[in-house]
């Protein structure tokens, strides 16, 4: 743990390296792929996961979710796969939450499969029926809040509570969260899950995965990650502890710039619907409120029946139609034709995922300018239907 309690000291700080020769401000760069393996304490190896800028970002990482220790993947889903595998065998079962990140999902129906591994997806994210899927073979739990697409909220301490009644490992997504906003370890939770594509790279220039829980548990995720060969490269490492300095100050504008928006889209007279953890109309509002430290920079929307949302994204003058999403710029795409994709439209339609949902990654711009530039869009789709 951290012995640092503020989390722009511990973004800032903890974890960095010494430049001992040079008294450089920053950390080092060891680009190094070959090391000593005679008469050092350590037998470093990029594969596994112990370069120097590893060890020291893995610190950070965890220092940030409170946890004991930490790896960092090539991606968000070398994180989620191996994390999963790790604890997984033939024979297992596995429960997953209804509404998942759409690259879980398909990895789940297109590969488990073959492994031997069972799994269920609960009806809906409500603890219960998450309990309602646990069989005898059940290993792990594993859930997301907030969700994506739809912002839906999960209680984690009900869900740590459940993995601990009846044995299992219980893990979470929190890259729509970031640390800044939750810290699921806090709650009972043993292994968090992070894009740090997203929130901890930020500027939509990394691609990288994080996995933060106990030491015995992230021993056993190496063991696999080591063969899996799934570590980042140095240079994105040094990168990526960069752009984490820069997180909380980063996160806590796009928070407020999100409920901005939220508001002013929920008293829109073109917008259906918005799906939002900090709006008090949302379903989740309250044990979001409860688990949360902020409401994220996320949420989702839909235009007015008869409005294109397609044509609407394309007419943004400001705001970028963007696959990715947690940059300091404002995007939005459609999930039925980006991150969700990959489902079936019937698997869509069980998670209410409509072709008209926009997804928007709220940035760091004034919010005066997002809300010019979604009512220009609006105005342009209108005059021309």
């Amino acid at each position: 743990m951290s012995k640092y309690k503020g989390i722009n000291t511990i973004c800032t700080h903890v974890g960095e390296l010494k430049d001992s020769e040079y008294k450089g401000a920053v950390s080092p760069l060891y680009m190094s792929t070959s090391y000593a393996f005679e008469d050092v304490e350590v037998k470093r190896y990029p594969r596994y996961f112990n370069t120097p800028n590893q060890v020291a970002l893995a610190k950070k990482i965890a220092a940030l979710e409170h946890g004991e220790a930490a790896l960092i993947f090539g991606s968000g889903m070398a994180a989620v796969s191996t994390s999963l595998m790790a604890f997984l065998q033939k024979g297992d079962h596995v429960v997953f939450q209804d509404a998942l990140y759409g690259g879980t999902s398909n990895l789940v129906n297109e590969e488990f499969t073959k492994f031997g591994i069972e799994y269920s997806f609960a009806k809906t994210c409500q603890p219960d029926d998450l309990e309602a899927e646990i069989k005898s073979n059940t290993k792990v739990i594993y859930v997301e809040t907030p969700s994506n697409p739809l912002l839906q909220i999960t209680n984690l301490k009900a869900v740590a509570e459940i993995a601990q009644k009846h044995g299992l490992v219980s893990m979470i997504d929190n890259t729509f969260a970031s640390p800044v906003n939750q810290n699921p370890i806090d709650l009972g939770i043993d292994i968090v899950i992070h894009s740090a594509t997203k929130y901890m790279g930020g500027h939509s220039d990394i691609l990288a995965g994080a996995v933060v829980a106990s030491e015995g548990q992230i021993n056993q995720i190496f063991q696999l990650a080591k063969n899996f060969g799934g570590s980042l490269s140095d240079y994105t490492v040094w990168l990526l502890e960069r752009s984490l300095k820069t997180m909380g100050i980063r996160v806590k504008a796009q928070n407020e710039n999100a409920m901005r928006l939220a508001e002013f889209l929920m008293g829109h007279h073109q917008i259906e619907k918005v799906y939002y953890p900090g709006l008090e109309s949302h379903p989740g509002y309250d044990i979001a409120k409860e688990q949360m430290h902020g409401f994220g920079g996320m949420l989702s929307f839909e235009l007015k029946e008869g409005l294109d949302a397609s044509a609407f994204m394309k007419n943004l003058n400001l705001i970028k139609p963007s696959m990715s999403l947690a940059g300091v710029e404002s995007t939005i795409l459609l999930p039925t034709k980006t991150s969700h994709a990959l489902l079936t439209e019937e698997d869509r339609a069980k998670q209410n995922i409509k072709d008209g949902l926009l997804r928007f990654s709220v940035g760091i711009e004034d919010t005066e300018d997002l809300m010019d530039d979604i009512n220009q869009s609006l105005k342009t789709i209108t005059n021309q239907s």
